[in-house]
């Protein structure tokens, strides 16, 4: 997994609405950059609820929120329109952004062992620098938590 003080990895996928959205559009705001497992799954749509929930609260203080998942553009699309979502999802489906971020990996459940993404979460400063990382999210309550360290 990245590190704090590392350089957001370069990238360019597609996000919802089939824009191509890339790393260095990052620079020059602050961003907040999620990894989720799976669209509309119970962890994935309190977290995705609870980040809408905030956007604004999030903007106010300039920041925009990225989300990344293996699933397709067509499924973000159905997410964001379920869900009320207004910022980007991005499609990661051949996992490369997940993998340079180093939160695809080895998932356990129920005893079963199996490759997915490790629901984490990077915040990026204005020069594209991670200033925190939270691996091993629990998603009831994690947009509080971030804003609050983007509070500190």
């Amino acid at each position: 997994m990245i590190s704090e003080g590392d350089s957001v990895p370069k990238f360019e996928i597609n996000d919802a609405n089939g824009d191509k959205i890339k790393s260095t559009d990052l620079k020059g705001k602050k961003h907040v950059i999620y990894f989720y497992p799976k669209d509309f799954t119970p962890g994935c749509t309190t977290e995705a609820d609870e980040f809408s929930r905030d956007y604004k609260k999030f903007q106010k203080l300039g920041i925009e929120i990225i989300g990344i998942s293996p699933d397709d553009v067509e499924s973000h699309k159905k997410f964001c329109e379920k869900m009320g979502i207004k910022y980007p999802l991005l499609a990661d489906v051949d996992k490369v952004v997940s993998k340079a971020f180093g939160v695809w990996g080895l998932k356990k459940f129920m005893g079963r062992e199996y490759m997915g993404v490790n629901r984490s979460t990077f915040l990026v400063d204005e020069k594209g620098k991670v200033f925190k990382v939270f691996p091993k999210v629990k998603p009831k309550g994690h947009s509080e938590e971030v804003l609050k360290e983007f509070s500190k």
